[in-house]
């Protein structure tokens, strides 16, 4: 298989899941707009290609310092997620959503879920797992190959959140203050959920 296809079907593969980027990122559709919710994924993609650049090119020092941080990772990451999640289950819709996100609110959504992804010890431990488990980090590939799959791994993950944030838009008339209300407490919920996970209180 190519290594662009093989690339492209491990960023794909590894950015499905739904988890907490993936529930930010439906929010910011929703409330924000497709575009809103497309920088969102794009933060997350770029952490996914970075994480991808570890894996791809054998960086066995960063990957081990990367897993010998894996308790504060999970600290800052699951704070940040309960702290997210409390902001939006407070936060009240407005009475009509917005047409374009301000500029200063896309980078915010982008490093956000950029900061989110890079704090989550087991997005570098699945490209790990995977790329060995398929042979693919071994060390007679060169810096051409590892550069094509890396390639592939980004915008595999990236074509993932555009497909997500374009579909989710369809439904985005839909959404009433009321629900948009509802909309914010359920993800509160969730994403609070989600960094209690993190901290590891189960």
């Amino acid at each position: 298989m190519p290594l662009l296809l093989q690339g492209l079907l491990l960023g794909l593969s590894i950015a499905a899941p739904v988890g907490p980027i993936g529930v930010l990122c439906i929010r910011r559709t929703l409330v924000l707009g497709r575009l809103s919710g497309l920088v969102s994924g794009l933060g997350a993609a770029t952490a996914d290609g970075f994480y991808g650049c570890v894996a791809g090119f054998g960086l066995t020092f960063l990957t081990q310092f990367l897993v010998e941080q894996t308790l504060w990772l999970r600290l800052i990451g699951g704070l940040f997620l309960i702290y997210l999640g409390a902001k939006i289950f407070v936060s009240q819709p407005a009475e009509t959503a917005a047409a374009v996100a301000p500029q200063s609110t896309l980078l915010g959504a982008y490093f956000s879920t950029l900061a989110l992804t890079l704090t989550n010890p087991a997005t570098i431990l699945s490209f790990v797992a995977i790329f060995a488990g398929l042979g693919i980090a071994e060390g007679d590939r060169s810096y051409l190959d590892s550069s094509v799959l890396v390639l592939g791994v980004f915008l595999g993950s990236a074509l993932w959140w555009w497909l997500l944030s374009w579909s989710v838009n369809l439904f985005r008339a839909r959404f009433n203050p009321q629900r948009l209300r509802w909309l914010n407490r359920v993800s509160g919920l969730v994403m609070t959920a989600f960094g209690v996970v993190a901290l590891g209180w189960r």
